[in-house]
Order: C-alpha cells, then structure tokens, then sequence
C-alpha cells in the first residue's frame, strides 16, 4: 500500500482538471518522512482519492504524478503499457517523413514525468531526471527491453535539473554495446548523430518539420545557419536548391559533424562553410562588413531557464534578430525560434516584431512552426508545448 500525502484545502483543482505537477505549497505537512521517488497517494483535505505519484523532497515539484486511476498500481506492467502506448501514438506521423529518428516518450505528454527517450535506429537513449523516474530505472528498461528487443540502450541523465531533485548527473550504458555515433534518416536526409557527446539524447529532433520548411524555402538562395550544431539545416537548405550556405557554431564536435553530414549527403564542399564563432559576434561583423544574405536560419539554445530570466531572455531574442533582419537582402526569409517552454508564443511573436521595427524592415509572418508530431502536447498539461518558430519575409 502506498504512503499517502494530503493536500492543503482547496488546492486539488489542478488535479482534478488531470494536471501532472503538485507544487510544494499545495502539501499539507507530512506524518512522516517520505524516500526520495516513492509511489504515494494524493488525497484532498477532504479525504478524496485524486492521483498517484512519486514523491520528490527536494524539489518544487514535490509530486510528479503517474496515474488518475486509482486501481493502476506503478509496476512492470505500468512501464510497459505508457511506452507501448506512446510508440504507437507515433507511428503514423513516422512513417510520412521516413524518420528512423524519433522521440518515442516525452515525459508527462505520454504519462512518464521525468522520462525522456529518443530513438537513433537502433539505440534507444534515455533521460531520466526526476526522483520517481530515477527510482523506476530498472522497469523502464525492462519494458524498453521488450518493446524494442534489437536495441541497446544508453542513459543520458547529463541534465543539470537533475539536481533540483537532488540526483546525480550522470551518464552509462544500460543494455547493450553503445555506438560513439549512429546514423539516421528523415525526409531523405542522412544525420550522423553522436549519442556519447552530442547536446540533450545527441540531436535536435523536434527541429524536423522546420528543416523541411527550411528546404521549402530555399531554392537559388544564400543561407546563413545561425547556431548549426550539426549542419542538418544547412543539409535540408542545400538539397532543397540552396546555392551556399555559411554554417555558424562555437563546437569544434558540432562543426566536425556537420562536415560529415553534409558528405554524407553528398554535397559539394564549394557549397557550404563552417565558421567557429560567437553568433552575436558574427552577425554584428557581417553588419560591418556590408555581407547580406537571402535566407537566415536562427535556432539559438534555450535561453529562458527560469520566470527571473524571461526579460532578459527577451533581449537576448530582439538583439538576435534585430541583426539578422539587418543582414537580409530585401525580400529576404528569416526562420526564428525559441525553444524555451518559458516563452509565451504571443511574447515570442511581439519579440520579432519589436525587433522589426528596430531594424526598419517591414515583415509578414508566412508560416508559424513548431515540434514535430513525435513530441505531442498533452491536452492537460500545455507546458508540453515548448518549440515555436516563425517563417518570416523580410521586406
């Protein structure tokens, strides 16, 4: 029988409109001392049954829950039904752009708080970086085991959230001999992804559906790739009928990767450029310079981590592409995003037109993008949706 927690009166509406996180405030104080990822019952100050979760102390989500039933009990059986569930919610969207790359769990969208895995071919790579998800780590794999049974499986629980839950970060092999690097495929462009060293599981896939925008848009044009990483738009960009494009990144690993991938793809070396430096720094030296561009593709890191930092996060977004419109030649095209779960799609879209007027250029938004369709929001839980992006013609 699970321990149970009590919620302070009036402080169970969230829960009962199915919402996944319990915020240290909304706990009455405990009878007892709780481990860290055990499973308890949610009840409300009136005695009803509402949720099971894992308890976490030392975060500001105390409770991260697993189930609205209350006769689903946290076992094997669990594990496997959420991971079986979630691939199958997946297939349809996989099977029209060829992926052999995909997000099979995003955590609470597919019911597993704290639990992310990507799938490179035949490695399957996980985050696990709540308590309750940390504690669960042998039935996640024994259901990933026999879902996927031609797979090996790699943690990647390198996360520095996981010290909010007062976890270790931390990095290993959990069935399997782990490949330094693995390729995929999607909409007929090959990526080399490294699954040891590469940011996040090793790769941006929820970019997919903006690099097909990307090649959409690209025909007979010059292209400048802002925070590249390794290349995959530029790849898109190019065999879309993009005639150079100038790739931008600070890695010496993400600019290595890219050169293969854009080999991989068999492109013509004449066609693309790799430049290690400072985003800022550079688009403020192409200003100088007079250099102008006929498509820019700006997809900078997450630069919102907390409510404290959106401001500044604000000015991070106009400066960027206050620049970039500078450098687009008129008529120009400016894919932007932000993918930070902390931005507001609306505050997103006033940023670029702020940034517009700053810049003296008029712009018409022609597309809005965001994650591809292997990272689904949940109804109930809307900071599932994190990824924006705006296909911008800049006049």
């Amino acid at each position: 029988m699970s321990s149970q927690i009590i919620l302070q009166p009036k402080r169970e509406k969230s829960l009962l409109r199915q919402h996944p996180w319990i915020f240290a405030s909304a706990l009455a104080p405990l009878k007892k001392r709780l481990r860290s990822g055990e499973t308890v019952d949610v009840i409300s100050s009136d005695g009803q049954w509402l949720a099971r979760g894992a308890y976490s102390p030392q975060s500001q989500i105390q409770v991260r829950v697993w189930t609205f039933d209350k006769n689903e009990v946290i076992d094997n059986g669990f594990f496997l039904r959420r991971i079986q569930a979630a691939n199958t919610l997946r297939k349809s969207a996989l099977e029209q752009s060829g992926a052999t790359g995909y997000r099979v769990v995003a955590a609470e969208a597919d019911g597993l708080p704290g639990v992310t895995i990507d799938r490179y071919d035949n490695v399957l790579v996980c985050q696990l970086l709540s308590a309750g998800a940390d504690k669960h780590r042998d039935k996640i794999v024994w259901a990933l085991k026999k879902t996927f049974p031609d797979c090996v499986i790699y943690e990647r629980s390198d996360v520095a959230v996981r010290e909010k839950e007062g976890l270790p970060l931390l990095t290993q092999a959990l069935h399997g001999e782990i490949p330094d690097s693995v390729q995929i495929e999607e909409n007929g462009v090959s990526i080399t992804v490294n699954v040891k060293e590469g940011h996040k599981t090793g790769f941006y896939l929820d970019q997919r559906d903006s690099r097909a925008a990307a090649a959409r848009y690209a025909k007979g044009k010059t292209v400048l790739n802002c925070f590249s990483y390794t290349g995959t738009f530029s790849c898109y960009a190019l065999k879309g009928g993009a005639s150079h494009v100038t790739n931008i990144d600070v890695s010496d690993l993400a600019l290595a990767i890219a050169d293969k991938n854009h080999q991989l793809n068999g492109i013509d070396p004449e066609q693309y450029s790799l430049v290690k430096e400072d985003v800022f720094e550079a688009l403020r030296r192409y200003q100088q310079d007079g250099k102008t561009f006929d498509m820019i593709v700006l997809d900078p890191p997450k630069f919102v981590d907390s409510k404290a930092s959106l401001n500044r996060a604000c000015r991070g977004y106009k400066d960027i592409n206050r620049l970039a419109m500078g450098l687009l030649n008129p008529g120009g095209i400016l894919l932007t995003f932000s993918c930070s779960g902390l931005m507001p799609t609306e505050l997103f879209h006033k940023v670029v037109a702020d940034a517009a007027l700053d810049a003296k250029r008029t712009v018409h938004y022609l597309e809005r993008l965001g994650q591809a369709p292997d990272h689904p929001v949940l109804s109930t839980y809307p900071e599932g949706y994190y990824l924006k992006g705006l296909v911008c013609h800049v006049a």
